[in-house]
């Protein structure tokens, strides 16, 4: 199974999922000439053929259903269904593990043309986050904290949306960042490949966080009460590192470490930094974030053996991963030097993302709870240039390159 995932995978990279079909779809007709000569033998060896074939078209239609969305596609599938039936005819199985394979395909299509027809409506250019704020709303809008002040909570809604949003994320579309980068050198593969708008849809709700993090703080407007914000989101970081959701953890640190929030001097000096220290050192970016890396092995492990969804939850950080996958197509090459394909490249980046799929199947334990995610989704966030201009409301420029700012966003 692992090689026929990765034998699919990273075939796109080289050939058109159709045109592979197609040469599927001949070698069946080759095999089912040279073994109709009804000797018993032949008999077994056509039927032996027909049972990998049948894996195979069950594996291809399972893992990559968005294969087969063109009518080309679907006619060679059926064509080769037909086929293969023909090869053990006594046998009823066959038939019935076919139709069943077909019907469970076109489910498949019809629940991501939904999600496609859904996504289409949101694809506004407005983040996904609802309108970002060139001004400040009002100070009467309620915050974060009276929609929810349980730290823990609020991860396991964070949590809610992660998966939510990983679940429509395919391996093909991981594939992509290998095939647009090889679109330059080899167009026919890229075709009609569907947009990367899932990843994009991913990448955005990260940044979205971040700057509701920041926006959260940067508005409250009594220092005790911004330093019972940061510490309260401190608190929700550390949370989802417990629970394994370091795509949210990560986003709740950089939305602190933006300078808006990082220049509040007054505020941060009676924030026990002791916590927050832990979770920047996890997330410490040198030597390739090794910290996180080891943090992140320990879930992989811990899901592995786990008995409960709870303790299976592993959500990296999203683009940490791309880039990973990205960094092992640029220092390896798709072909050996003897022309054959870098198989071993290939099972390196499937196995990674054959990972990812392996955790986003993970169904989320918690409860979910609408208000906050409500909140969550669709709470003003400001524009940097607006989370400046309440950082200096909260406390004064501090040097000269301050007051400049200051001045120019006045």
């Amino acid at each position: 199974r692992t090689y026929i995932f990765t034998f699919l995978l990273s075939s796109r990279v080289f050939i058109h999922p159709h045109e592979l079909l197609a040469k599927v779809g001949q070698i069946c007709i080759k095999q089912k000439q040279q073994l109709e000569t009804g000797a018993e033998a032949e008999k077994a060896k056509l039927k032996s053929f027909a049972a990998k074939i049948i894996q195979l078209l069950k594996e291809w239609t399972e893992t990559f259903p968005y294969d087969f969305q063109d009518e080309k596609s679907m006619k060679e599938l059926k064509e080769i269904a037909h086929r293969i039936t023909q090869c053990d005819e006594e046998n009823g199985t066959v038939k019935k593990i076919i139709s069943q394979m077909t019907q469970n395909l076109l489910m498949a299509l019809s629940a991501r043309s939904q999600y496609q027809e859904i996504r289409e409506k949101f694809r506004q250019p407005v983040a996904d986050k609802g309108t970002i704020l060139k001004n400040k709303p009002q100070s009467t809008q309620k915050d974060i904290l009276s929609v929810c002040c349980d730290p823990l909570v609020l991860a396991q809604q964070l949590t809610h949306i992660e998966l939510e949003r990983v679940s429509n994320i395919y391996p093909e579309d991981l594939m992509q960042i290998v095939s647009h980068m090889d679109s330059l050198d080899n167009h026919k593969c890229r075709g009609d490949v569907t947009k990367t708008y899932n990843l994009e849809a991913y990448d955005n709700w990260f940044n979205c966080l971040s700057m509701l993090v920041a926006t959260e703080i940067c508005r409250v407007v009594k220092k005790k009460q911004r330093t019972r914000m940061v510490e309260f989101f401190i608190d929700v970081a550390r949370e989802c590192f417990n629970i394994g959701n370091f795509n949210s953890m990560m986003a709740i640190i950089s939305g602190m470490n933006l300078s808006p929030v990082a220049r509040l001097k007054k505020t941060w000096s009676k924030v026990k930094t002791a916590k927050f220290d832990v979770l920047e050192h996890h997330m410490d970016p040198s030597s390739n974030f090794c910290n996180y890396r080891t943090a992140l092995q320990g879930a992989a492990q811990r899901s592995q053996t786990a008995n409960s969804n709870r303790e299976k939850i592993v959500i990296p950080v999203f683009n940490l991963f791309i880039k990973d996958i990205y960094f092992l197509h640029k220092i390896h090459t798709n072909r050996l030097p003897n022309g054959q394909i870098n198989f071993k490249k290939f099972w390196e980046i499937s196995r990674q993302i054959h990972d990812f799929m392996t955790w986003k199947q993970v169904e989320c334990p918690f409860e979910k709870d609408k208000k906050i995610q409500s909140y969550l989704l669709t709470a003003p966030i400001y524009s940097e240039e607006a989370l400046f201009i309440a950082s200096f409301e909260s406390e004064g420029p501090e040097n000269h390159m301050e007051k400049d700012s200051w001045k120019t966003l006045r």
